[in-house]
């Protein structure tokens, strides 16, 4: 296909609500039902990694359905078009609940929401992937697509930041506000995506069977390092997301900037994207990752340095932070592509839709293992959302913050390092794939 900016412009445009959508989720629903709808920190940390650890479930399943329903649509826009009344149904039930709402409330409708939410994402990667074979041109696609995420995060946290400024500060509005923000977006952003897009060409494949399939997936030692580094990757900023109100709240002292700082955090994430796709083509895209990691752990160290109530110097690491944060996802995401045809060559059909289940499979458990790990950690720590706390508690949130996600940071760069599918392999890849399809097509 030829790739113009407008057709990917329009193929990411369905990334900004969906990132829009999953900020919150991360970031300002856990606090809201732990304090404002009174759930507890417990009670909430362990629904939270309910729900994601449901898609260890559901994610595989309906990557395999992915791969193999074709519609007129193709492979992946039907699943997309299903997604989007299921997620509006399931936003407003989530960002807009009427108190006073139980565990059994908020543990159904996340997991339905993470059904619609799994069948947008999946979809929508997995499309990406098959739109071009070439190395540069996957990690120029994902970098779009995450330059798309980025901006939804961006655009949906001007909200809370206007808000904390003009003196609405209720959590609840925030929410809301947020929810409306993606229920609106997400119907208008799909239609241009499925409307100017098409889907590229699939070669005739055989189907294998369950065991064959698993046994190819468990001795394909490349996807488990792609997704060990993704679980790392979810597991990192699963704690620092869950907990980074708190942190700039009651260690920095500066929480009604609390909107603002994640605003400032997201735009340098925004700016940052490019730097990396740079990078990507010199280093190439595994090494390129490594670097990234390994930067994130030196900011947050220098976080250590940072006394209470100091704006600007936070201010300026926080930034710092933020430009390391859009590299990892949409490097990994590219080098799932190119893992796919490794697969294919290997297994003689092409499974993108289960590869990219497997990957927001573990980034998905990442995060949930951040929320139901920390929480009750804080529970037991003493630490009280809204109340007084003691010295010695905002001591240990500082450090869970600050020390806990650099190891995590660091295996995730160790293990693609030394990833062996460059653009000279998948090159490779490439060339044999396709004398492969012309010797079926003449029979």
């Amino acid at each position: 296909m030829n790739l113009t900016k407008k057709i990917i412009a329009a193929f990411v445009s369905p990334g900004i609500p969906l990132s829009a959508l999953g900020l919150p989720l991360l970031v300002y629903l856990p606090p809201f039902y732990a304090e404002e709808m009174g759930l507890g920190l417990s009670l909430v940390g362990t629904v939270f990694m309910i729900t994601r650890f449901w898609d260890v479930f559901t994610d595989p399943v309906l990557g395999v359905l992915s791969d193999r329903v074709t519609t007129p649509l193709g492979r992946r826009r039907h699943w997309i078009i299903l997604s989007v009344p299921i997620l509006m149904i399931c936003v407003y039930k989530v960002f807009m609940p009427e108190a006073p709402v139980t565990g059994n409330y908020l543990l159904f409708w996340m997991l339905l929401l993470y059904v619609g939410w799994t069948l947008l994402s999946i979809s929508h990667m997995s499309w990406g992937a098959e739109l071009s074979s070439d190395y540069y041109e996957r990690a120029r696609v994902q970098g779009w697509r995450e330059f798309a995420l980025v901006f939804g995060m961006l655009a949906v946290l001007i909200l809370p930041t206007i808000l904390e400024q003009t003196g609405g500060t209720d959590s609840g509005t925030k929410v809301a506000a947020m929810g409306w923000f993606t229920i609106i977006l997400l119907p208008i952003t799909v239609a241009i995506a499925v409307c100017n897009v098409k889907e590229g060409p699939v070669a005739p494949s055989c189907q294998l069977g369950f065991f064959q399939s698993t046994s190819l997936l468990l001795k394909n030692k490349l996807l488990i390092r792609v997704l060990i580094a993704d679980l790392m990757i979810g597991l990192a900023p699963g704690i620092v997301g869950s907990i980074y109100i708190f942190f700039v709240t009651y260690v920095m002292e500066i929480g009604e900037w609390s909107s603002l700082m994640l605003l400032l955090y997201f735009v340098a994430s925004f700016c940052g994207i490019p730097l990396w796709m740079r990078l990507s083509y010199k280093l190439e895209k595994h090494r390129t990752f490594g670097v990234a990691k390994m930067y994130g752990c030196v900011i947050l160290v220098s976080l250590l340095l940072v006394q209470p109530g100091n704006l600007w110097l936070y201010t300026l690491l926080n930034i710092l932070f933020g430009i390391e944060s859009g590299a990892g996802a949409f490097l990994l995401r590219s080098i799932m592509a190119d893992l796919t045809d490794h697969d294919n060559l290997e297994s003689g059909t092409q499974r993108t839709g289960l590869y990219y289940s497997l990957l927001t499979m573990t980034n998905k458990v990442g995060s949930a293992l951040g929320v139901g790990i920390v929480y009750p950690i804080l529970d037991w720590i003493g630490f009280i959302p809204g109340g007084e706390n003691t010295p010695e508690a905002i001591e240990a949130l500082k450090y869970i913050f600050i020390c806990v996600p650099i190891p995590i940071s660091l295996l995730a760069a160790i293990v693609i390092w030394k990833f062996p599918l460059d653009s000279t392999r998948q090159k490779e890849l490439r060339r044999l794939l396709a004398e492969r399809d012309s010797m079926v097509s003449s029979k």
